[in-house]
């Protein structure tokens, strides 16, 4: 009589597994996939470059040279849309980056250390909360001028604060259990305590905070940038492309449809995809399956 053993099962693995069960994930992740390939090298395929011009076309409908139309300036949209998707995303990535680099490392910090150290971290915290965002950006321009890094600079400085607070939690819940009381009284230091225990016990929490970062940092680059404190022009992001087809869609319609349906598709996906990351990377799942 043969005995058959359940192979253990690893906790990202399971993760995974997870994620898969409802289809919606899987089709949310697929549509991020290839809308990365296409605006990363779907430009390089096009015969427009994004800011040429054909003053004689204008605005013109989708047309079989022009699938999604031109602009008022002559421009591919399809090819502006594209490359409007790169610079977005791009944003979105790294000022999460940022993010989530300061708000875990001071959260962190602050946290372990306790006492008069994470209450004054805390309240410096809620002071950069009271400051307006957009006189952050501002004052930012005036000092350094409107350049592309500035953007996501600007906002992974502000988006971090958020992270920090929920990590500094996690910490708080953590510092105190028993793989921690170990380490110290075997001598572990701050920082070992730092990167070698709490950090790889946070690394759910943070994918799952930095996922659903995303899509709100890229809708406050299409929002600044509407403003016309974003990208700019020659340049676009889909917020300067639904800015510029909000002025025109009276009698240029799609130039605010076809940004807006790209853009709209890829906030659904982006949050579908964060919301399967909170439940199958959640604790509390992992310990019942």
């Amino acid at each position: 009589m043969s005995h058959t053993t359940p192979q253990s099962v690893s906790p990202m693995r399971a993760a995974w597994q997870r994620l898969m069960r409802q289809r919606i994930h899987g089709v949310a992740l697929a549509f991020l996939v290839l809308l990365v390939l296409a605006c990363a090298i779907g430009p390089m395929f096009s015969p427009y470059t994004q800011a040429e011009q054909d003053l004689e076309l204008k605005a013109a409908g989708p047309s079989a040279s022009h699938w999604l139309g031109t602009d008022s300036l002559g421009r591919d949209m399809a090819t502006r849309i594209l490359y409007g998707g790169r610079v977005s995303l791009e944003v979105a990535f790294l000022a999460t980056a940022v993010a989530a680099i300061i708000g875990v490392g001071y959260g962190m910090v602050s946290g372990l250390a306790g006492g008069r150290v994470d209450a004054v971290m805390m309240r410096i915290v809620d002071i950069i909360y009271c400051f307006p965002f957009i006189n952050f950006v501002i004052l930012l321009m005036v000092i350094f001028g409107r350049q592309f890094w500035l953007i996501f600079v600007a906002i992974g400085a502000v988006e971090w604060l958020t992270m920090s607070r929920v990590v500094r939690g996690q910490v708080l819940a953590l510092k105190n259990l028993e793989f921690v009381v170990a380490a110290r009284a075997n001598g572990a230091g701050f920082i070992h305590l730092l990167f070698k225990h709490l950090l790889p016990n946070l690394a759910g929490t943070i994918i799952i905070y930095a996922g659903l970062t995303i899509p709100g940092i890229m809708l406050l680059e299409a929002s600044l940038s509407f403003l016309g404190l974003g990208i700019q022009p020659p340049d676009a992001s889909w917020g300067v492309l639904l800015g510029d087809g909000s002025r025109v869609m009276d009698v240029s319609p799609w130039l605010l449809l076809y940004p807006g349906l790209f853009f709209s598709a890829t906030l659904l996906a982006l949050n579908t995809l964060g919301d399967g990351l909170r439940d199958a990377l959640d604790p509390k799942s992992m310990s019942q399956q």
